[in-house]
């Protein structure tokens, strides 16, 4: 076989080859998708159906009282009976759990629905998908009376229960939807108190609208969060450490350490240096914000803030601004990552219009009691200067 007809059968061959990649890549990429449309539809029902199962329990116990003298051993039959019949699942605990997620979410409309979805339409006892319409069940005997949408899997409406305040229940399911939190991110974030650190960084407009539209990052005052929680990085906060064990740390759980700053936060580069006068000056972590449109400088100071610290934080702001971002890119930003601050000193020595701020981080998960008294007296405050207007 002469050299011209190998080449041509390689060439072929090549083809043939290529083609089949391109092919089995799109079909594996739409069965994968298909895959998990449909893990999403099952869960989504079964939270629907969970709510239902609630609902014919609080009917059940005396025309939709929660509470009645027969409701405990009621439900231990109900729980043996399907238990039998349906198989695990149905213990006496799971029942008293839908039970409660009805109670919490059937006196008023979910935050979900004031976002686009993409939801099921039930019709009994067959399940199909809907883009827009409402559950529905066209069972006489069986009315699904929902009036919002439930996206979460089960396990998360589980976590969301245990949050006794409705606004930021509320706010920990339009994050945990619009960001995909997992199970384990949804419970350190309701456990590091979030939205009551995100609510005590807000002005009072800003705080109501965190339990309808969730974080929304607008302008750099709205990635602030007071203290940035870095419990996961394993530093405990009575041990000796530098600030490149803290760096270190960090870089080590960076995954982590975005979600803690909040959305929209990428990572560029540790310890970037740049030359300015024949001088190198290394900045500890860039940071881009997609959702700013911005560079986010960050410097890690272990000892009290000084004006210094600031100054040079300003200094690396100002060579960003100047030298590095693109004309359609937002003014650089720049926070002061450190264990103690002095608001005073901030405000004395930055300009008003600065983009700079400063942070305290924690080592270990905050007092979320003390961080809900916070908000309380905050929003007390509020209220009552309104009232002395």
């Amino acid at each position: 076989m002469g050299g011209t007809e190998m080449n041509e059968i390689e060439k072929n061959n090549h083809i043939i080859e290529s083609r089949a990649e391109q092919l089995a890549e799109r079909i594996e990429a739409l069965v994968v998708e298909a895959r998990k449309k449909i893990a999403s539809t099952v869960n989504v029902a079964m939270v629907y159906t969970y709510y239902e199962v609630g609902r014919y329990i609080i009917e059940d116990e005396q025309g939709g009282k929660v509470r009645a003298e027969y409701g405990k051993k009621v439900l231990k039959r109900v729980s043996e009976r399907l238990t039998e019949r349906l198989g695990k699942g149905w213990s006496e605990e799971n029942l008293r759990l839908m039970r409660k997620f009805y109670t919490l979410y059937s006196h008023g409309q979910s935050p979900i629905n004031k976002i686009q979805t993409s939801g099921l339409e039930i019709q009994s006892p067959k399940i199909q998908t809907s883009g827009s319409e409402i559950y529905k069940s066209t069972d006489s005997d069986s009315q699904w009376s929902l009036n919002q949408r439930f996206t979460l899997p089960w396990s998360h409406y589980l976590i969301l229960t245990h949050v006794k305040d409705s606004d930021a229940r509320r706010f920990y399911e339009i994050e945990a939807f619009k960001q995909q939190w997992s199970k384990r991110q949804l419970q350190r974030q309701i456990g590091s108190g979030l939205y009551e650190r995100l609510a005590l960084s807000c002005d009072k407009d800003e705080v109501m609208r965190l339990a309808t539209e969730g974080q929304v990052v607008e302008k750099p005052s709205d990635i602030i969060k007071d203290p940035v929680v870095l419990e996961f990085i394993g530093l405990k906060p009575d041990a000796s450490y530098s600030e490149s064990d803290l760096e270190g740390a960090i870089i080590s759980r960076l995954q982590d350490f975005l979600l803690e700053m909040g959305k929209g936060f990428l990572f560029e580069a540790r310890q970037k240096r740049f030359t300015f006068e024949e001088r190198h000056f290394y900045v500890d972590l860039v940071l881009y914000n997609r959702l700013l449109q911005c560079y986010v400088l960050v410097d890690l100071k272990m000892d009290d803030l000084t004006h210094q610290d600031l100054g040079q934080m300003q200094m690396y702001v100002n060579y960003y601004d100047r030298f590095v971002k693109e004309d359609f890119e937002k003014p650089t930003i720049g926070i002061l990552l450190c264990e103690r601050k002095n608001d005073a000193l901030v405000e004395l020595t930055l300009p008003k219009d600065a983009n700079i701020y400063a942070q305290q981080y924690a080592l270990c998960l905050p007092d979320k009691a003390v961080l809900q008294q916070k908000l309380r007296e905050w929003i007390a405050e509020f209220k009552q200067k309104e009232d002395e207007v």
